[in-house]
């Protein structure tokens, strides 16, 4: 049963009809109970927590009293999330006379005291704001009949579980408490179990549905197009409002600086914005001065941009549930929504899993090419609604002047130079097909050489960690891949010292490995990194080179990740085996001129007791 002021407002913004997760906490059996409610974003969770609170919260009346001590709280992880929530409500409430405050990091905390003391029926806010208030003083919980945790798994995931812990021990013990989560991992099991009485569990039925307005389409690229491919996909769809999704605050200062460059209307939203300048950045996209947001998932938490038709996912997400996360930001609505994931080659199995278990099939295919970017380009100008328009009375005279002068060929073809001349210039992309290579010159590109020395063109790195920090390429290797979102294919030699650690990359990768790890030049937090300038000089203390007169010990090759053939003995695959390794011929033993019996692959001489003649 809705209340009636709630579904007046309802009307008169156009519901017709209500989302599953609306209608699931709508149930009798819900009643005044706690609830956990499992529901994707975007599936209308807001006006859902907005009609199963009121009848507590308005306890039978149609309006509420005069504002007092707050009757209900909505936590939200993120300030743009919590501001959302507040614009829902308010129009939701409207008829009812609510006074909703919100207190939020990054707002005047004496303008939010001030509100709160004035009085406010729905108090919403950030789990670190709210605490804050609380220790002072300045919110009063002792009149609140019901908690609202929107999007918790996010909240625990950003590290709030002690302050969320605070905010509901300081809270009646009892009101009710209504938790919202995109999943339900046992971290947010145990809390629902803590602070819930008998909670009614909702998993809200059909919550996969609202990603049917979603065409995913997963886009096979070479590693070294992926930029290129992003500026192909934009281009083709021009949406009114894009959001490009990557992993690191550093992958979105690149490519903000990147589609700026190429006259993009962009916009970054990161961490490391101030909230002044991520509210400009949002009502940029909002009033049409910006058309792409280069975000990180943190960061676009919360966002809902009316008129957002493609999200690109620049890196692949790390889970399914960021997907879900991320691709909710459009379909929404009734809206149609594009959801593209640029592939590397090397990356085309994980996301087949990634895809798998999310429960979504996406389309596999090429990004578009630079001839099917121009064709759309044409498609759009034919299509233009300027040309339906009847020619008005102030333009008729100039229109005539312009054919008499340059004829109609040459107005035509200057039009079509001015519509192309306002646009970036699409990319000439390498063509690898939706499943596999299919190029020469790519197959080329994807094959590991057989020898390092014909690496190709390369930069080296050096990385502050050696032997004696028991570094191995075991591990290196890896951490280089997942921080850049590169290959094995694209890191070449690896050369260690004791102290120090010499990487060769791919030269067409060195930019974008430097930025990958960002202006700190720091891997996991401590090793740092350094560019060379040509080739790193081996000759120094500690090092000492293979000698070529001598054949390396079986097993002992040095290290050559793609050379055909290549093996290491048992003990260095051993993950239990301590010792520090080397990867430059040099034998296990202590003395790196002669191989000891343990390593060299000799048989060990047998101990022969003498007896006493």
């Amino acid at each position: 049963m809705i209340v009636p002021a709630l579904a007046e407002a309802l009307e008169k913004r156009g519901y017709s009809a209500l989302t599953p997760v609306q209608k699931a906490v709508l149930e009798p059996e819900l009643g005044e109970a706690d609830a956990l409610v499992s529901a994707q974003t975007g599936s209308g969770k807001t006006v859902a927590f907005g009609l199963a609170v009121a009848p507590t919260l308005l306890g039978g009346a149609e309006r509420f009293a005069e504002a007092g001590a707050p009757l209900g709280l909505v936590v939200a992880p993120t300030r743009e999330l919590a501001l959302q929530v507040r614009r829902e409500l308010e129009w939701l409430y409207g008829l009812t006379g609510a006074q909703i405050a919100s207190c939020v990091g990054g707002m005047d905390m004496r303008t939010e005291r001030r509100a709160l003391e004035r009085g406010a029926h729905i108090v919403v806010g950030t789990p670190g704001r709210l605490r804050d208030h609380i220790t002072r003083g300045a919110f009063d919980m002792s009149a609140l009949k019901a908690v609202v945790l929107d999007e918790a798994d996010e909240m625990l995931d950003l590290g709030f579980r002690e302050d969320l812990e605070f905010i509901l021990d300081a809270a009646p013990a009892g009101r009710r408490t209504l938790m919202f989560s995109a999943t339900v991992p046992r971290s947010i099991a145990t809390l629902a179990k803590s602070y819930q009485r008998d909670a009614v569990r909702i998993s809200a039925g059909g919550e996969e549905k609202q990603h049917l307005d979603i065409e995913y389409r997963a886009l096979s690229v070479a590693p070294a197009d992926r930029e290129n491919a992003i500026i192909n996909v934009l281009r083709y769809y021009e949406a009114v409002n894009a959001m490009v999704f990557c992993n690191t605050r550093a992958a979105v200062n690149h490519l903000t600086a990147r589609f700026n460059n190429r006259n993009f209307s962009v916009v970054a939203l990161s961490g490391e914005l101030s909230q002044n300048e991520r509210s400009h950045a949002l009502q940029a996209m909002r009033d049409g001065r910006a058309k792409v947001c280069i975000a990180t998932d943190v960061a676009a938490r919360g966002i809902d941009l009316p008129n957002l038709d493609l999200v690109i996912h620049a890196d692949l997400p790390t889970n399914p549930e960021t997907l879900l996360h991320r691709s909710g930001r459009t379909g929404r609505a009734g809206r149609k929504g594009v959801s593209a994931l640029i592939v590397p080659g090397n990356a085309r199995r994980r996301t087949e899993r990634l895809l798998a278990n999310a429960g979504l099939t996406a389309t596999w295919a090429s990004p578009p090419s630079a001839d099917e970017v121009l064709r759309r380009d044409d498609e759009r100008i034919l299509a233009d609604p300027s040309f339906g328009e009847p020619v008005k009375d102030d333009e008729r005279d100039f229109a005539a002047a312009l054919l008499e002068r340059h004829g109609a060929d040459l107005v035509a073809a200057a039009f079509v130079r001015l519509c192309r001349g306002s646009r970036s210039a699409p990319e000439d992309l390498i063509d690898v097909g939706p499943f596999a290579p299919s190029k020469e010159k790519f197959a080329r590109r994807e094959e590991a050489p057989a020898r390092r020395d014909d690496f190709g063109d390369s930069v080296w790195f050096s990385l502050s960690v050696g032997r004696r920090q028991n570094a191995e390429p075991r591990w290196l290797i890896p951490m280089l891949c997942r921080t850049a979102g590169m290959s094995k294919r694209e890191i070449g030699a690896i050369k260690m010292q004791p102290e120090e650690t010499f990487v060769q990359i791919a030269a067409d990768w060195a930019d974008r490995f430097l930025a990958a790890i960002g202006p700190d030049r720091k891997l996991q937090g401590s090793i740092a990194v350094r560019r060379i300038d040509g080739t790193p000089d081996l000759s120094r203390a500690g090092y000492q080179p293979p000698r070529p007169e001598k054949k390396p010990h079986r097993g002992k090759g040095s290290f050559d990740h793609g050379a055909p053939g290549r093996k290491l003995n048992k003990r260095a695959e051993s993950s239990t085996d301590q010792r520090p390794t080397t990867f430059e011929g040099k034998p296990w033993g202590k003395k790196s001129g002669k191989p000891t019996h343990e390593n060299s692959g000799a048989p060990k001489p047998r101990k022969v007791k003498k007896r006493p003649v």
